[in-house]
């Protein structure tokens, strides 16, 4: 079993939160110690970052020619090195151990790793970073999806995912918080597949169904899963059971490859979710604004709702016509919309505005990356990035005249329609070398020139060094610097009009509407790795940024949609701490993380701010709305033959609130507790049997109170919650 594994300093730490510690990377070992049953020794750092082909994997027959789909994904990762970057690795075994296997919602998956914080509608905080997070399937961009609060992609079809944070290489750009890189289910795959079902508290219950399989060099894997819960967004007030808060959502997948000869493949990817909610309520609240007839309607009765949608296709030729050459050419499409439909009545009584609000996306894309070993000490890998993006955004609101300090004037409500289209495009060009002068030491030296035009024209180079030393068979040293430069994302920009709404009971706090400018970055980072006894690995970590129009996001409006907006000025910080242990079947593990994330002056979006907090941030820093203070997590794991018992907890000390995000939240603790069952039987085959409790002590706790710059309501997180689950596998 794999271990997620911070590369560059073999740092085996266990991130999940089964309490599962993995081994490292495999890789030869210069430690006499390292065996069979030695948990998590130091490795040293391999000439190449290619990993060899497995042995195991079943070679397929091809004009008289055995080849295997893992030699193509070896050659397939020796493109994209890690080399001075942080990595955490999740692998099947590690994915199934999960409370509820690979039916866990990725987002909850990620958050696993240090230095990941979590916050409501689903989001992830990366390192003091709002969002920030970049997807790759089998190392192939996707763009972005419209924020909302399902998550577009599923862990079920995931072989094994990395998480890279730090000073990235070059190949990385656009979104650089953490790269989430998803490699499918599609090389030595036996044909077969599953069906499972899972139950619980509060409603849920979801289901689902997969297939794969290999023969005559062709690779296939499909599935599908719907999922309904009564708690679909996290509950607005405290209580065990939330109001008007259904989801249903349905998810599926689908890989085909075909292997065409000895050195090349063509595959195929495409995706869709669609995830529907309903917006929840809050009892017992009083209405602000009167209508004709005077109607009234129960703050509880609201029927609110938000829609998402995406889609995406990958078409990809992989090739290696040489020993020394390796290439992959990917063209890609994804749509994504997100469509709020208010309570037409009891938005417009309660908020002076009731906004029926649709946001759509397509983009189109050409992504290549080649590697050529040169030397056997230098390896010269490029590549390039180009896609084009139609954005639009269709705002129909229904408001009240209002005078200048927003006090309603008129009882008869009126419409507004405001919608506008953004065409974007964004490319992208990188090189860089790997080079080892001596087996201790890797360098990656390298640089990106990346230029995006949607409501800005920016460009930027960009030059990258990361290196990993040995210093000694136990301890590992990495260190890395990144320029970065971010584009606005399209899909969150706000293009309200703030003209339209003035005199109305919508109009907005300030008449500023400047574009959503390019976030500048610059990225250092330092780690040590030290394996202590064969049993126990220790690792620390720091970073600092220092930025330029940093990017934020926030909640502005009644529709749960986020919108971006800058900064002038930025400075995040951070250490990590990371140990774990294990020892037969016992795994332990553990993680703590410190950051602070400030900005100042708000350089754009200024129209969704108030003028007080507006004049305020100007010539302060303040912490951002994501920022908390202290994370962490911790767990143990026994496996003992077919059963194995898992608990884990994660800490926050609470993200920020009050006027300027002055203040936090209090802290909490979520502990859960799961354990599953393997069962072989001569009748009806095999069978995995699953049980979980989430927030086991039941803490009320909440990650949000409707306060602080960019949050629109209070959130709280998951009560006590009992889940019982049943794999049919065929």
């Amino acid at each position: 079993m794999k271990l997620p594994q911070r590369h560059g300093v073999a740092l085996a730490i266990a991130t999940l939160s089964t309490g599962f510690a993995f081994a490292a990377e495999d890789r030869p070992s210069i430690d006499p110690r390292d065996d069979a049953t030695a948990g998590s020794p130091v490795r040293v750092a391999q000439a190449r970052t290619t990993p060899p082909a497995s042995s195991s994997d079943t070679p397929q027959a091809l004009d008289g020619v055995q080849v295997t789909g893992k030699q193509l994904d070896a050659a397939r990762n020796g493109l994209l090195p890690e080399t001075g970057s942080t990595v955490y690795r999740f692998d099947q075994k590690d994915i199934q151990a999960l409370p509820f296997g690979d039916a866990t919602p990725l987002n909850q998956l990620i958050l696993q790793a240090p230095g990941v914080v979590q916050d409501s509608y689903g989001q992830l905080h990366v390192r003091g970073d709002h969002s920030n997070l970049q997807y790759r399937i089998d190392g192939v961009v996707i763009p972005e999806a419209i924020s909302g609060f399902g998550q577009a992609l599923d862990t079920r079809f995931a072989d094994h995912i990395n998480i890279l944070t730090g000073a990235l290489p070059a190949q990385y750009g656009y979104r650089t918080a953490g790269i989430v890189d998803i490699r499918t289910r599609g090389t030595g795959l036996e044909t077969g597949g599953n069906v499972s079902g899972i139950g619980g508290t509060r409603g849920h219950g979801e289901g689902s169904v997969e297939y794969g399989g290999a023969a005559a060099g062709w690779t296939w894997f499909a599935t599908g899963s719907f999922l309904r819960d009564d708690v679909g967004i996290e509950n607005p007030t405290g209580a065990r059971d939330a109001i008007h808060d259904t989801t249903k959502q349905q998810k599926g997948f689908g890989y085909l490859s075909r292997i065409i000869d000895a050195n090349s493949r063509i595959s195929v990817i495409a995706g869709s979710s669609n995830n529907k909610f309903q917006i929840p309520n809050v009892p017992g609240q009083d209405p602000s604004f009167s209508i004709d007839g005077d109607p009234t309607v129960d703050s509880s009765k609201f029927d609110a709702r938000q829609n998402e949608k995406n889609v995406f296709e990958i078409v990809t030729y992989q090739a290696s016509p040489t020993d020394k050459l390796d290439y992959q050419v990917s063209v890609f499409h994804r749509y994504t919309d997100v469509a709020y439909q208010p309570d037409p009545l009891g938005d417009l009584l309660y908020n002076g505005v009731a906004a029926q609000v649709l946001r759509k996306n397509t983009t189109v894309g050409l992504q290549g990356d080649a590697s050529l070993r040169l030397t056997e000490q230098h390896t010269l890998r490029a590549g390039v990035f180009a896609q084009r993006e139609r954005y639009t955004a269709d705002n129909t609101s229904t408001v009240f005249a209002a005078d200048d300090d927003g006090n309603q004037t008129s009882t008869t409500p009126f419409t507004i329609k405001d919608s506008t289209a953004i065409t974007g495009v964004t490319y992208g060009l990188y090189v860089q070398d790997e080079w080892q002068p001596i087996d201790a030491l890797t360098l990656n030296v390298g640089a990106r020139f990346d230029h995006v035009s949607t409501v800005v024209n920016e460009k930027q180079f960009s030059p990258r060094i990361g290196l990993t030393y040995d210093f000694t068979r136990d301890t590992r040293v990495h260190a890395g610097y990144a320029r970065y430069f971010t584009p606005p994302p399209t899909e969150k920009i706000d293009t309200t009009s703030v003209a339209n709404f003035l005199g109305t009971t919508n109009a907005l706090p300030s008449d500023a509407n400047t574009s959503v400018r390019s976030e500048r970055s610059q990225y250092l980072d330092f780690g040590v790795s030290h394996q202590l006894t064969r049993e126990i690995t220790l690792g620390v970590d720091a970073y600092y940024r220092k930025v330029r129009d940093l990017q934020d996001e926030g909640q502005f409006g009644n529709a749960l949609i986020f919108s971006a907006f800058n900064y002038g000025q930025g400075r995040i910080r951070g250490i990590e701490f990371s140990g774990s242990y294990r020892s037969g079947g016992l795994s332990l593990y553990a993680n703590a993380s410190r950051t602070k994330a400030e900005g100042k002056e708000v350089v754009t979006g200024q129209f969704n701010f108030d003028p007080d907090e507006l004049a305020y941030i100007a010539t302060h820093y303040v912490h951002l709305d994501h920022e908390q203070k202290w994370s962490g997590s911790a767990g143990a794991a026994w496996q003992y033959g077919a059963t194995r018992v898992a608990t884990d907890l994660i800490y926050g000390s609470g993200l920020r609130d009050g006027f300027a995000n002055t203040e936090h939240l209090p802290a909490y603790t979520q502990v859960n507790l799961s354990a599953t069952e393997t069962i072989q039987s001569s009748l009806l085959g095999k069978f995995e049997a699953r049980v979980a409790i989430l927030n086991l002590f039941d803490r009320r706790f909440e990650l949000r109170d409707g306060t602080g710059i960019g949050v629109g309501a209070p959130q709280f997180g998951p009560r006590r919650g009992f889940y019982g689950g049943l794999t049919k596998f065929f």
